[in-house]
């Protein structure tokens, strides 16, 4: 079956899946591989759950009309994707980077929605698997399409990108992060920027912090015609300011060369955030939506998933930022914390993941600037920081071990960041907090 032959199957009823349990009656079923799993052999299952029709790449659970075999089921997922996304003619906003790339595509979705049927990445399907997924859930009916784009190798955001062909894109920073996958902090730039030679071959808009200097070198070394701008500095085309971050940040945000200002109180914390809200009103400007119009879609944003979330427990403010964290996320979490105005203060940090041969000197940096904050208690969880024992703070193996130290002698009364990649599982340090 050819590629066009597909897609007008999907046509058809235009609903994807890969997961047998999250089948939707009168979907198609594609069956991929994993190092641990062959959903080949669930073909004649998905089928049974409702599935209209089943991709595979195996002739023996090829059974009937109803199964389409191909010779790689997740080349065969891409492919359909983008073949899709060529018809889709609409702006495509392409977000990547080491930090805050989801909480950025979330407010781009709130602030869009004002005046588009807009489409965002669900959750964080932003590799190989999820971009396409994504791409194949856009309809006809969407105005505007958000699509997240994460990489833990070289090539990977060229290859997202040749998937989604975004018209529009940012990367919202670099910084140090799967060091193991880039070899180096180089490598990530060099990885990242493989978004920025998508949109200099295809005449692209770059939306860019004007302010970050790693980001204005790759820009600069390929001459993008299409540029917006925005930062904190009066020359960007988007010129903000930090209000307040205690802990939720209120902003305000102009046009250069205008008077206006625009006075934002959001329900986001951290002031690493703020330009990320200030890009999101990039794009609203850019895309033709009023001041009123961004200004209602980044006061609406309530984050979730643990991504800078403000949680109030019986007696403490806990800054859930424990999706996940890296060297530069971990640092910009200290300096928030640090410029929180708060009657007293706890900072709980779990091990970074993936660092690769940086790890040990990264978790020792974050000690040394853990250590030098203003708080009650700090306490560091995991064997990465476990090498680093310093006077006057504490040090657990494992998060189990910092539960029950913290059932022991609870925290009452703090305002208290709580990070660490996911892997550290620091949602069970919500029960003793």
């Amino acid at each position: 079956m050819t590629i066009e032959e597909l897609y007008g199957r999907y046509k058809e009823l235009p609903l994807v899946s890969t997961d047998t349990r999250n089948i939707t009656p009168g979907c198609i079923f594609f069956a991929l591989k994993g190092e641990k799993f062959n959903a080949n052999t669930f073909a004649a299952q998905a089928l049974e759950r409702g599935a209209r029709l089943v991709v595979v790449d195996e002739a023996q659970y090829a059974e009937d009309e109803r199964c389409i075999l191909v010779s790689d089921v997740l080349l065969a997922l891409q492919d359909l994707a983008r073949f899709h996304r060529a018809q889709l003619n609409i702006p495509i906003i392409g977000v990547t980077g080491t930090n805050g790339k989801t909480t950025t595509k979330e407010l781009l979705h709130a602030v869009l929605s004002q005046r588009y049927k807009t489409f965002a990445t669900k959750g964080n399907l932003n590799n190989h698997i999820g971009v396409p997924l994504s791409l194949l859930a856009v309809d006809g009916h969407t105005e505007v399409a958000v699509i997240e784009m994460g990489a833990n190798h070289q090539r990977e955001i060229a290859f997202l990108s040749a998937i989604a062909a975004p018209t529009h894109g940012l990367i919202t920073n670099v910084g140090k992060a799967h060091l193991e996958g880039f070899g180096s902090f180089e490598g990530v730039k060099k990885a990242k920027g493989e978004l920025y030679d998508y949109l200099k071959l295809h005449n692209g808009v770059l939306f860019i912090q004007g302010d970050n200097p790693h980001l204005q070198e790759m820009e600069k070394a390929r001459q993008i015609d299409q540029v917006v701008r925005y930062g904190f500095s009066a020359d960007n085309n988007i010129v903000g300011q930090l209000v307040h971050a205690n802990p939720f940040l209120t902003i305000n945000w102009r046009l250069q060369h205008e008077e206006v200002v625009n006075n934002v109180s959001t329900q986001l914390t951290g002031s690493y955030n703020a330009e990320n809200i200030l890009a999101a009103a990039a794009v609203g400007n850019f895309l033709g939506l009023s001041a009123s119009e961004i200004n209602q879609g980044l006061e609406a944003y309530t984050p979730t998933n643990n991504r800078s979330q403000v949680v109030q427990t019986a007696t403490n403010t806990v800054i859930a930022d424990y999706y996940n964290a890296n060297a530069s996320s971990m640092a910009a979490a200290l300096d928030n914390i640090a410029f929180i105005d708060a009657n007293q203060k706890a900072i709980l940090l779990g091990d970074m993941f993936e660092m690769g041969d940086e790890s040990y000197i990264e978790h020792q940096k974050l000690v040394e600037k853990a250590v030098a904050i203003t708080a009650a208690r700090k306490i560091f969880v995991g064997q990465a920081f476990f090498a680093h024992q310093y006077a006057g703070a504490e040090f657990y193996e494992t998060t189990e071990e910092a539960k029950h130290a913290l059932q022991a002698r609870p925290i009452t009364h703090s305002t208290i960041l709580l990070k660490a990649s996911r892997g550290m599982a620091f949602e069970r340090l919500m029960e003793v907090l």
